[in-house]
């Protein structure tokens, strides 16, 4: 079965543009479009994609809002990569924090933005670490004298799962951790999900956020 796939931006060039790379994948299928952040929510109960490409900007909701609706009205919440002009760009990372699990530059080549739609899908490696962590970096800098999140502290890790944890913000995949840990792929899929749940993280990204927030990944 294809990896199935809602567009969701507010200009009809990008979304053509963004069905036109997707369906000559003979893997990857658009099966619903949106203009609007406000949009997205009755049209993912109706087509129940698994990933959502999702515009950041928008003038009624924007993606923030529509991927937070996302996680707090659906019980299996779709893949949400969040589609960006700027790289560096604060309404991404709040995306990121609030379910995105990855995100896009508007200016990504073609052949990347379907990898990136696998990836996400797999969920088994971290899309674009070295940006997510320069995303971080800015954020904390701009937020240095607040108190840093507790999360983390208060997860109560093994020190297996930090282990993991450490590699994950590496953007390594199961199998290079595995490689990596001498373990067995099964084993950090476990562990893997333990440092979800611990971190009520949903999923990868979130995770390796909350290392980054908390200082337990530094950024530098």
């Amino acid at each position: 079965m294809p990896i199935t796939v809602v567009v969701v931006d507010d200009e009809p060039l990008i979304r053509s543009g963004l069905r036109a790379i997707i369906d000559a994948e003979p893997d990857l299928s658009v099966i619903g479009e949106a203009a609007d952040g406000a949009e997205v929510v009755p049209l993912v109960r109706r087509t129940n994609p698994d990933v959502v490409l999702m515009d950041v900007r928008m003038p009624a909701v924007d993606g923030i809002q529509a991927t937070r609706l996302l996680g707090e009205g659906l019980a299996n919440p779709p893949r949400v990569l969040v589609v960006t002009t700027f790289e560096n760009d604060d309404y991404v990372y709040d995306a990121l924090r609030v379910g995105a699990a990855g995100f896009l530059l508007k200016r990504t080549p073609p052949a990347e933005i379907v990898q990136a739609i696998r990836t996400v899908m797999n969920s088994e490696s971290l899309l674009f670490p070295e940006a997510i962590r320069s995303l971080a970096l800015a954020h904390v800098r701009a937020d240095q004298g607040r108190a840093k999140p507790s999360g983390l502290d208060h997860a109560q890790l093994t020190e297996r799962e930090r282990e993991v944890l450490r590699l994950m913000a590496k953007g390594l995949s199961n199998a290079e951790i595995a490689a990596e840990l001498v373990l067995g792929v099964q084993t950090i899929k476990t562990h893997v999900a333990n440092v979800l749940a611990k971190l009520g993280a949903r999923d990868r990204t979130q995770a390796v956020i909350t290392a980054y927030e908390s200082g337990f990944v530094p950024l530098t």
